[in-house]
């Protein structure tokens, strides 16, 4: 079962409701090895941003791949952008949190959707239906004519 930690409780999400779900989600994504999911604020993804991917800005979800002995790797969200996009989209934080750990399992299991022409949006989408989630992340953002950030 993946490690889900929260940096702070949240009204309406159970850290072992969200450690099924990505149990389930890395099932869906057929991604083998150990995950562990860190739920954290807005200050803490935009230092993890800054530090791997040189880009001082917040942002939803990262994913670090591991080089294996078991782990597939990590994923990073913040609460704070999650509880943003919720209220946002009209659906529960919980399942916005979902959205982004389905999200991070697929570009753990290999998936970029900056280079692959679509492949990992509608994979995201198929295991979005599949799993009983609201919009799928990358699907959002193209409706909303923004770039997609991974």
């Amino acid at each position: 079962m993946p490690v889900v930690i929260l940096e702070k409780k949240l009204e309406g999400v159970s850290v072992a409701a969200l450690a099924r779900f990505a149990a389930r989600a890395r099932r869906a994504a057929r991604l083998h090895g150990e995950v562990a999911v860190l739920v954290a604020g807005d200050r803490a993804l935009r230092a993890l941003n800054r530090r791997f991917r040189r880009k001082d800005e917040p942002t939803d979800v990262l994913s670090f791949p591991a080089a294996g002995d078991g782990l597939a790797g990590d994923i990073a969200i913040s609460a704070t952008t999650a509880a943003r996009n919720a209220r946002r989209f009209g659906h529960p934080l919980a399942d916005e949190l979902k959205v982004l750990i389905l999200h991070g399992m697929l570009h753990l299991a290999g998936y970029d959707h900056q280079r692959d022409h679509g492949e990992m949006a509608q994979r995201e989408e198929s295991l979005r239906r599949s799993l009983g989630l609201p919009a799928s992340l990358i699907g959002r953002t193209r409706r909303r004519g923004r770039k997609d950030r991974p």
